[in-house]
């Protein structure tokens, strides 16, 4: 919760900011030592952030991290593939896909080691992989 808080905070206090940190670190994984940088994902993410409106943003982010999905979780019985990077500094994955994994009824986890949370982006070759995997499974 600690870090939706401070996303709140930054989008209120200095949007632009806001995004431009968020992608440029933990979002996308770039604070951590070796990873390749990309400015163009960063201002891409940061684009379409400021694309957003503020209000928007803020009661988004209380939207997601204080929504308790449980029931529904516990209602899907389709296969559901749920993948997870375990370097998501954004969503913890003992906090989210450890959990729902055990709430679903046909569910499969994948775990990334060392993915970010903006792993769709970055690592687009092996998701992307995956999924179709998955759906054609």
């Amino acid at each position: 919760m600690e870090v939706f808080d401070s996303f709140r905070e930054g989008t209120a206090l200095n949007r632009a900011q806001f995004f431009l940190d968020v992608a440029s670190g933990p979002f996308y994984g770039f604070n951590r030592p070796g990873a390749q940088v990309s400015d163009g994902v960063i201002w891409n993410w940061w684009r379409q952030g400021m694309m957003g409106g503020a209000k928007a943003h803020y009661e988004g982010i209380k939207a997601f991290s204080e929504t308790d999905f449980t029931e529904d979780l516990q209602t899907i019985d389709v296969p559901t593939l749920v993948m997870h990077g375990d370097d998501d500094q954004v969503v913890p994955i003992a906090d989210s896909a450890e959990l729902s994994i055990k709430l679903l009824k046909n569910g499969t986890l994948k775990v990334y080691p060392g993915f970010s949370h903006g792993m769709c982006t970055v690592n687009a070759d092996v998701i992307n992989q995956d999924l179709l995997a998955f759906v054609q499974g």
